[in-house]
């Protein structure tokens, strides 16, 4: 099978939203009138990313979701997106899986696949995805002020947990297994709760890196800080809440560091002022999302840990991933 014999098979489809869809130099794109572009990108990498082993419907819809869970830190409607493909050889059963759970997961968020390329490499997936936002409704993450509460979504932990499994430092009952793997493999982009903070939020990040770094993004571009509970974070991994939880490292530092510096979440990090405490716990039920209320934004610059006593942590011993460290 040739290179344009595999788009045409497995990433043609009908185009919506494109005037043109797949097939043509450039995509072209129709923002409706007063809207904004937002445009995100993002790789993923055997061996970086992904395990070789990973399904690939699920490795599809990550590839996907990971983008889409930008535009939801933006606050943005997800419109179209490109697919940059670099392929060893033709694997005809892996792409018809590939296509299925990026083109499900795509049609959940209305969102069409538009342009995009393929080689004959290392197998390297990059995503480019466009949404659109009303002008000047963007959440960023300049705008966070002292005295706002910082607010999660969903868990934390969950897919640092299935990593922590698969480099045999950790060993897990089969079901509560299954659950973080399902969080590491089949993460769910918030994209409904970033549309319902639009007017509420302050600022807002999307959580790939771990809960500690990528809040940082925040307190750098909105200059102040925060002093997070790290226990309250804790208490946001999904398997606390599992019949086998008596499996996972106890509450501490092994706990904090999942929540704090594990990665692969997906989940918002954002800010909004204590007033609007019932409008943003409403913003999750109408998005049917958990939100969970675990720190404050302060004036002195940089980040404060403390646990459930207010005893202090040490910041630094969380420290985000970092491809380059």
């Amino acid at each position: 099978m040739g290179e344009f014999d595999l788009i045409a098979r497995y990433f043609t489809r009908p185009a919506r939203r494109s005037p043109l869809g797949v097939g043509d130099d450039c995509a072209l794109l129709a923002p409706a009138p007063g809207m904004q572009v937002a445009v995100s990108s993002d790789m993923l990498v055997e061996g970086r990313h992904f395990l070789s082993t990973v399904d690939p419907a699920r490795l599809g819809h990550k590839a996907l979701a990971v983008n889409l869970s930008d535009l939801a830190a933006c606050g943005a409607r997800p419109l179209a997106f490109t697919l940059a493909l670099s392929l060893p050889s033709v694997d005809e059963s892996w792409l018809a899986g590939f296509a299925r759970g990026l083109f499900a997961l795509a049609d959940a968020h209305g969102c069409e696949l538009v342009g995009g390329d393929t080689t004959r490499g290392p197998l390297n997936i990059c995503i480019t995805v466009f949404g659109e936002v009303p002008a000047g409704a963007a959440l960023l993450r300049s705008g966070a002020r002292p005295g706002d509460d910082v607010w999660v979504s969903g868990t934390l932990g969950d897919a640092r947990l299935a990593l922590e499994v698969f480099r045999g430092r950790l060993a897990l009952p089969p079901a509560l297994m299954q659950l973080a793997r399902d969080r590491m493999e089949l993460p769910t982009p918030r994209v409904a709760l970033g549309l319902a903070l639009r007017g509420i939020a302050t600022a807002a990040v999307d959580l790939s890196d771990g809960l500690a770094g990528d809040l940082g993004h925040i307190l750098r571009a909105s200059g102040v800080g925060a002093t997070l509970d790290a226990d309250a974070a804790a208490d946001r991994l999904a398997g606390a809440r599992h019949p086998d939880h008596a499996a996972l490292p106890p509450q501490g530092a092994a706990r904090h560091a999942l929540a704090l510096a594990g990665g692969d979440d997906y989940e918002l990090a954002f800010c909004a002022p204590p007033a609007a405490r019932a409008a943003v716990e409403q913003a999750g039920r109408d998005a049917g999302t958990a939100v969970a209320r675990i720190g404050r934004i302060e004036a002195e610059p940089g980040l404060r840990l403390v646990d459930a006593s207010g005893a202090p942590l040490a910041a630094q011993a969380f420290a985000s991933f970092d491809h380059f460290a």
